[in-house]
C-alpha cells in the first residue's frame, strides 16, 4: 500500500516554479529519503504534504485519500518534524508535547499518557518539567520529535532533524527514527548528511529544480550514474607493479598509483578480482589489503546534480 502518493505537484511563487510537476510515492513501512541541493524544492514539498502551504496544481494522497478532500484525516496521519524548531521555549517539555497532542484532539488521561510516552521514547522523561529554553540543541531536536509523534501518526516527516547538533544527540535521533519505523511508522526523511540517508533509507529520491531526477534503492541509483567499480589494493611498495599486465585483464579500464595504493577501475559486471591478485603476485609485490568499492551516495548525488547539497 502507498502511504503517500504525489502526482504532478506544482508550486509557483510568481514566475518561479519551486516545485514543478513532481510525482513520487512512498510505500508503507519504508524509510524514504528525499535529497536535493538547497533550493531544490524539498521543504516546499514537505509543507504542501503537511497542508501548511497551498499547492498551485497537482494532487497529494495519504492512504489513497486526497488531502484536499479529506484534510482532517490527512493531518491525523502525519507527524511533521520541521527543520526549524517548532517548540515553545517558555514551556516545559511536557507542556510542549501536551500542547501539540491536544491539537490532534487528544484529551484527559489519553493525552497525558501519550505525552509521557512520547517523552520517554526520545529519552526526555526525566526532563519533563524542565523549560525548553534550558535544553541543549540536541535535546530540543528530540523534543521536537516528541511533539510530532504523540498522536501516533502513520507517516512521520523529518526535515533535516539532525542539523547543528552534537554526535551523541545525532545518534540518538537516528536510533529513534529506526525504532519509529520498526514500530510501524512510515518515514519521509531529508538530510544534508549522506551517510545518514545511506544507513537509514530503503529508497531515495533526488530532487533538483523542483523535479525528481532519479529514484530508487542505493544500488539502483549507483547503477544509473556508473557501470564501473573500483578495486583498491594496498601494497608494501608499488615499484614492481606491472601496469600493462593489469590493463590486459578483461574489464580493467584504468590503473592509478596513489602512494602505496593502486586504484583499479573495472567494469562492474566483470568478476576479475582473482585475476588482479594473480597478476600482482606474479610481479612479486606484497599485498597488504585488497577490496572493492562502488560509488557512494555523495558521488551519485554530485553526478546527478553537479553540485553539493550545501551549494546555494
Amino acid at each position: 500500500m502507498h502511504v503517500l502518493e504525489i502526482r504532478r505537484l506544482t508550486k509557483k511563487f510568481g514566475d518561479v516554479h519551486a516545485v514543478d510537476q513532481l510525482s513520487l510515492s512512498v510505500r508503507e513501512g519504508e524509510i524514504f529519503g528525499l535529497l536535493g541541493p538547497n533550493g531544490a524544492g524539498k521543504s516546499t514539498t514537505i509543507l504542501m504534504i503537511a497542508s501548511l502551504l497551498p499547492m498551485t496544481d497537482g494532487e497529494i494522497r495519504i492512504f489513497g485519500r486526497n488531502i484536499a478532500e479529506h484534510p482532517k484525516f490527512a493531518k491525523q496521519q502525519i507527524g511533521l518534524v520541521p527543520q526549524d524548531l517548532a517548540i515553545y521555549e517558555e514551556m516545559t517539555a511536557y507542556e510542549n508535547v501536551a500542547f501539540f497532542a491536544g491539537l490532534y484532539g487528544l484529551r484527559g488521561k489519553e493525552l497525558r499518557s501519550r505525552a509521557e510516552e512520547a517523552l520517554a521514547f526520545v529519552g526526555l522523561e526525566d526532563k519533563r518539567n524542565r523549560y525548553a529554553k534550558t535544553f541543549s540543541g540536541g535535546m530540543k531536536r528530540r523534543l521536537n520529535i516528541a511533539c510530532a509523534i504523540a498522536h501516533r501518526p502513520k507517516l512521520i516527516i523529518l526535515d533535516e532533524p539532525t542539523v547543528g547538533i552534537d554526535p551523541h544527540s545525532r545518534q540518538s535521533i537516528l536510533s529513534a527514527v529506526r525504532r519509529l519505523n520498526e514500530a510501524g511508522s512510515t518515514v519521509l526523511y531529508t538530510s544534508h548528511y549522506m551517510e545518514e540517508v545511506e544507513s537509514l533509507c530503503t529508497r531515495i529520491a533526488v530532487m533538483d529544480h523542483g523535479k525528481v531526477i532519479a529514484e530508487g534503492t542505493l544500488p539502483q541509483l549507483t547503477s544509473v550514474v556508473t557501470d564501473r567499480r573500483e578495486i583498491v589494493v594496498t601494497l608494501r611498495e608499488t615499484d614492481r607493479v606491472k601496469e600493462d599486465a593489469l590493463l590486459d585483464i578483461p574489464g580493467v579500464r584504468t590503473v592509478v598509483r596513489d602512494d602505496h595504493r593502486l586504484l583499479i577501475e573495472t567494469d562492474a559486471e566483470v568478476n576479475n578480482l582473482n585475476a588482479v591478485i594473480r597478476a600482482l603476485t606474479a610481479s612479486g609485490v606484497e599485498i597488504a589489503d585488497i577490496g572493492t568499492r562502488r560509488p557512494n551516495l555523495e558521488t551519485v548525488f554530485l553526478s546527478l546534480t553537479g553540485r553539493s547539497l550545501r551549494d546555494d
